[in-house]
């Protein structure tokens, strides 16, 4: 269980950051970059989850803030071994099973797509469009810290699955509305 007692420590006044091995990376390191990308989605996915209380979406948003939450500690967990311990909390492979049986079940209801969408219609909708896009980028940036350190491919999976789903859940709130905004090219010509 986690306890805080205090919230600042002065230990990253110099502009480092501790890793859960008692490392320490420069804030702006790729490592603190896809970090922070993910606390950013799960932010993004929260206010989400605030549009759409009523909602059973809700809860499973939830859990996923949680997984986000084993992301970020995995991230901060540098090395080889990616294997799940009582010291090392990893993402498994069953974390994007799990958002793929979610992904078949969201899509079984909806019609297939015969247009890009634009990213709004309802406000839920749009804020898991934000969320979407915001995991895109937590995606971009563990791609490029994959390309100069090892990292967990279950990770790599979860978050590549996890942007899919939100897509998916976009298309799903807006078809209990109005449906999926369609993309119309070249309309200002």
């Amino acid at each position: 269980m986690v306890k805080l007692n205090k919230i600042y420590t002065r230990t990253g006044d110099a502009g480092t950051t501790g890793l859960v091995d008692g490392s320490r990376l420069p804030k702006h390191a790729a490592r603190m970059e896809a970090i922070g990308s993910v606390d950013e989605a799960n932010s993004s996915i929260g206010l989400a989850i605030c549009a759409l209380s009523d909602s059973p979406h809700a809860a499973t948003l939830t859990r996923i803030q949680n997984d986000l939450f084993d992301l970020g500690a995995d991230l901060a967990t540098p090395g080889e071994d990616f294997a799940p311990s009582e010291m090392m909390l990893r993402i498994v492979p069953g974390q994007a099973t799990w958002i793929e049986t979610a992904i078949d079940a969201l899509n079984e209801d909806l019609p297939p797509l015969t247009s890009f969408i634009l990213p709004g219609g309802s406000e839920a909708a749009a804020r898991v469009h934000v969320a979407r896009a915001a995991t895109r980028r937590a995606e971009r940036a563990m791609t490029a810290l994959a390309a100069e350190t090892p990292i967990n491919p279950a990770a790599l999976a979860y978050v590549n699955r996890l942007s899919d789903f939100l897509f998916v859940l976009a298309r799903a709130i807006n078809s209990a509305s109005s449906g999926d905004v369609l993309w119309v090219p070249g309309q200002n010509r």
